[in-house]
């Protein structure tokens, strides 16, 4: 089970796999009524991928009963009292993984030589992921956040500890010598390494950076450091660095809905300057069409917007869910190839592209 989702994660699990790679998508409930019948719906896919697996003649019987021993591990490991709003499963020979997602996902089967990931890439783009350093004297520990949580990240040097040298403080009082806790060369080397240890995160996994401490301890990194300085919005609250995670997500809220404020803001303003130089697009068949030739810059979808359609040929039109040609994960789909052909994707609340039909886009040329 994984908390958050990364971008190597997905760079990972986007690679080609000996046949059969399983995945198994199913939408859950965070609680009743829904939540109750979750567990039956999970055993009846899980199942429906083992009938799959044995009635497929393309999978030999010794790679059958090792993809079903890793659906079965999984499925020890799923834990639905924490389900959040999508569950997926993937499985191949000698591998598996789970992943709870903060968005529905269709209900699907799919066996393939590659695991089904675009609804992992739909939920990372929009859980809008980014960092806490929280930062003390001799503790600095790095938090991931997404979707109004955050969690311990215990990832490259994090966390830092530093084992503070004894001195005499009675004799050092006694002489005016009791040094300033951020002052010292020791602090000053210490988090000049965790300035150094974030940089190298953020290399790895660019996100927005909030650093959290005391005034002086917010001063300090700084000045020591060059990464924290450039690039992290300051929040001025210490006693943060050993959590919980529940303060250290109320300290960093108000800065992260602000930011999310201003990016909504300058989503707006630049649809409307790609409107008025015609280089705008809006609904799913149009962007459709413009996403497959790799003309989408910046692509704009309200958080919940879903659509079902059926493709007539060259054009997408509305289609019901029972419909058996009906793609019921159209807007995720878009969402992952205006990624893979290099465009920027943002989720932008309910109601902000009104007239636009809920997605909408800017275009390169």
């Amino acid at each position: 089970m994984h908390p958050a989702l990364r971008s190597d994660d997905l760079a990972r699990l986007r690679r080609q796999r000996p046949y059969p790679a399983v995945s198994v998508l199913m939408p859950t409930h965070r609680r009743d009524p829904g939540s109750a019948q979750d567990p039956v719906r999970l055993r009846n896919l899980m199942a429906e991928a083992k009938e799959q697996l044995q009635a497929d003649p393309a999978v030999t019987r010794e790679t059958r009963m090792d993809v079903t021993a890793q659906l079965d591990q999984a499925l020890a490991e799923i834990d639905l009292v924490h389900a959040e709003d999508g569950l997926v499963v993937f499985a191949a020979p000698g591998e598996h993984e789970v992943w709870m997602l903060g968005r529905s996902v269709p209900e699907r089967v799919v066996l393939s030589d590659t695991y089904l990931t675009r609804n992992l890439v739909s939920a990372q783009a929009a859980e809008r992921p980014f960092w806490v350093l929280a930062v003390s004297s001799d503790h600095v520990t790095l938090w991931s956040g997404a979707a109004e949580r955050v969690t311990e990240a215990h990832t490259g040097s994090f966390p830092m500890t530093r084992v503070s040298e004894n001195f005499d403080a009675e004799r050092l009082e006694r002489i005016g010598d009791v040094p300033s806790t951020f002052t010292d060369e020791a602090t000053r080397q210490f988090l000049r390494e965790a300035d150094t240890a974030v940089g190298a995160v953020l290399r790895n996994d660019p996100r927005p950076l909030y650093v959290t401490g005391e005034a002086a301890a917010l001063s300090l990194i700084d000045d020591a450091g060059t990464v924290v300085r450039a690039t992290a919005t300051h929040v001025t609250q210490g006693g943060l660095a050993a959590g919980p995670g529940d303060a250290v997500w109320q300290a960093v809220r108000p800065f992260v809905e602000a930011r999310a404020e201003k990016d909504v803001a300058g989503v707006l303003e630049e649809l409307d300057k790609a409107r008025g130089r015609r280089a705008f697009a809006a609904g799913v068949d149009e962007i459709h069409q413009n996403v497959e030739s790799g003309r989408v810059a910046l692509l704009a979808v309200e958080e919940n917007y879903r659509e079902t359609v059926r493709d007539s040929g060259g054009h997408l039109l509305p289609a019901d869910p029972g419909d058996l040609d009906a793609l019921d994960d159209i807007v995720d789909e878009i969402v992952e190839k205006s990624l893979d052909t290099g465009a920027q994707v943002r989720f932008v609340p309910d109601g902000t592209l009104t007239g636009m039909g809920g997605i909408a886009s800017t275009l390169r040329y």
